[in-house]
């Protein structure tokens, strides 16, 4: 290799070259050594690999219909005819233009593409949060509304209370009734339950006239004020222990509790 072709090498041009940072003046320079000298040709055949391997190694796919755009896009430019000194250098630069403008064009619409998709779930994750809220906010004024309901009853001077306490089978029971003759309402609360097992039940019962009516049955899950279907003119009530599901008809032998409401 000769001295001329080694300062050009080492002169930078050629990278210069490829970036399309020459002038005029150098383009020419360049363009009259890669069709001179094979060594140069070499040379720029190397540079020019080595650069579309790092476009590549930091390239990100880019949808489909970006590449089919750009060739549709071309085929309606109409064709220019360069002269044969030009149309090497006319045809690489559009190259290397083409292709970093795909990149960007790609990486570009990649990160919007991106940011839109994170934007729109975070979006929705908002919304669902909001809508859930707004479930709670209204699930806790129903409760609230039920809640000032019951107190409205139970602070009602018509509303009669009754401790309910179990006999010596069941000590540790002890019930609440309240009773609204005037609004025809009951309610229960059940305060503790001894346990028992799981083939029974506690069951509730109004007494009419000699004819037991079942109010329901008690759980100590349900330790809460409940509602009991109101008996017009009960006589007592009676809690006795019945086969699990309860009974159509009451065990009075199996009596725990009992008050008299007359």
């Amino acid at each position: 290799m000769n001295e001329k072709i080694t300062t050009f090498l080492n002169s930078g041009l050629l990278e210069k070259y490829l970036l399309g940072e020459t002038t005029s003046a150098e383009t020419e320079t360049v363009e009259s050594n890669i069709l001179k000298y094979p060594e140069v040709q070499n040379a720029y055949n190397t540079l020019q690999y080595n650069l579309e391997i790092v476009a590549k190694s930091n390239a990100v796919e880019a949808p489909k219909n970006i590449l089919n755009n750009i060739l549709e896009e071309l085929d309606e430019k109409p064709v220019v005819n360069l002269n044969t000194q030009k149309k090497y250098k006319s045809w690489y630069k559009f190259s290397v233009a083409a292709s970093i403008a795909a990149l960007i064009l790609a990486g570009t619409s990649y990160h919007f593409y991106n940011q839109k998709r994170e934007l729109s779930h975070e979006n929705q994750i908002v919304v669902d949060e909001i809508f859930d809220l707004r479930n709670d906010i209204e699930k806790n004024n129903q409760m609230l509304d039920n809640v000032m309901r019951q107190l409205l009853k139970l602070n009602n001077p018509e509303t009669e209370k009754y401790i309910i306490k179990g006999n010596d089978r069941a000590k540790d029971l002890k019930t609440v009734a309240y009773i609204n003759p005037k609004e025809k309402t009951s309610m229960i609360d059940v305060v503790s339950l001894p346990q028992l097992p799981e083939e029974q039940c506690y069951q509730i019962w109004a007494d009419l006239q000699g004819k037991m009516v079942s109010l329901g049955i008690l759980n100590e899950a349900d330790r809460q004020l409940m509602s009991l279907p109101y008996a017009e003119n009960a006589l007592a009530l009676n809690i006795t222990i019945e086969p699990k599901g309860g009974n159509t008809i009451a065990s009075l032998e199996n009596t725990v509790a009992e008050i008299n409401l007359q």
